[in-house]
């Protein structure tokens, strides 16, 4: 029975010691990145269908940036169909400013009919 308590205080002194250094790796993480700057930024052209339609709204994207500055990639996370398009070929012209390492940064484009 002894050796039984000594093995759970052991398991549980183990365990805590374990979830200690995991919190503690997880705090000195720190918060989420700041978004790099955008150095060149094109403008979405509206699409003609969309202005006629009076379709406005915001196309929801998330670029990969490259480290230095180019957009490699783009996802599009949200926003009408006539409006995503235009604002994925802008944002591929896009230039931010160089990192150390490759990012993922969200940008939302925004279209208004006046």
């Amino acid at each position: 029975m002894m050796v039984l308590m000594r093995q759970v205080g052991l398991a549980i002194t183990l365990f805590s010691a374990f979830f200690a250094v995991g919190l503690g790796q997880c705090l000195a993480q720190g918060p989420a990145e700041a978004p790099r700057k955008i150095l060149l930024k094109t403008q979405a052209v509206y699409p003609t269908l969309a202005r006629s339609m009076n379709i406005q709204g915001v196309a929801k994207l998330e670029a990969q940036v490259a480290r230095d500055g180019s957009v490699k990639a783009i996802v599009v996370k949200g926003g009408h169909p006539l409006l995503t398009q235009s604002a994925v070929t802008a944002v591929g012209h896009w230039k931010f400013e160089p990192a150390s390492h490759e990012t993922k940064e969200q940008v939302e484009v925004r279209f208004d009919l006046q």
